[in-house]
């Protein structure tokens, strides 16, 4: 057993040396530009990568960022899967939701790979097919080779490891540090109505108490300094 223990933590040592530091600072950016331009973010997977879109949802949520996780409505997912096929399961539901400059964020273990003619994680696939249409921007969280997923999206981050277990948890340890990124650099609120600067986590202005805002930089940072550590 301590054999185990030992050669799975040395794994993950491993695989944390081999995490391309960039790819997480291209996904950052393109994650706080649509929380500065008020876009919707819409997350989804399969399996234990469908916990993972979950979660990330959650805690993009708490940070004040407007997100929608595809694959949390068991009732949609067996009408749509039964009524039109698991490949339509994500497509059909963003065919009346996204717009331009939306974020489509997909998680796949294997990142949809090709086997017997079929690809594994179609409805991924098809639904990034879709969303690229119609002027969304992908990303993706993948591990083995990176797929058809690393292949099209805009943006991704892949764990260099043929363990689906270790896959999964680097996932979650990687939205876990975006989530820790973002909070950092929180941008923050600007009355439309006195210009006042307020926190983002406060729901009106403290001046005169309207709650019309948009949002501007974090005082910590700003996109042009993240923009070049993703260059």
């Amino acid at each position: 057993m301590k054999k185990l223990i030992e050669e799975y933590l040395d794994e993950l040592k491993q695989i944390a040396d081999g995490i391309n530091i960039k790819d997480i600072a291209r996904v950052v950016v393109i994650l706080y530009e649509a929380w500065l331009n008020n876009k919707t973010i819409y997350l989804c997977g399969n399996g234990g990568s469908a916990s993972t879109a979950s979660h990330f949802t959650c805690d993009l949520l708490k940070l004040g960022l407007k997100v929608h996780c595809l694959n949390d409505n068991p009732s949609l997912i067996t009408a749509i899967t039964n009524d039109n096929g698991f490949d339509a399961l994500y497509v059909e539901q963003l065919n009346n939701l996204l717009n331009n400059g939306d974020i489509l964020l997909c998680v796949s273990v294997h990142g949809g790979v090709e086997r017997d003619k079929n690809i594994w994680s179609g409805n991924l696939v098809r639904v990034i097919d879709f969303a690229r249409g119609k002027k969304a921007k992908v990303i993706g969280l993948v591990g083995f080779e990176g797929g058809v997923i690393r292949r099209l999206a805009d943006a991704s981050i892949k764990i260099n490891s043929y363990s689906t277990p270790q896959v999964e948890s680097w996932h979650l340890h990687i939205a876990h540090l975006i989530c820790l990124i973002l909070s950092e650099f929180k941008p923050m609120r600007v009355c439309k109505e006195c210009s006042r600067i307020y926190a983002v986590d406060k729901l009106e202005c403290p001046s005169c108490h309207s709650i019309e805002f948009r949002l501007a930089g974090g005082i910590i940072g700003n996109i042009e300094d993240m923009g070049k550590e993703a260059e």
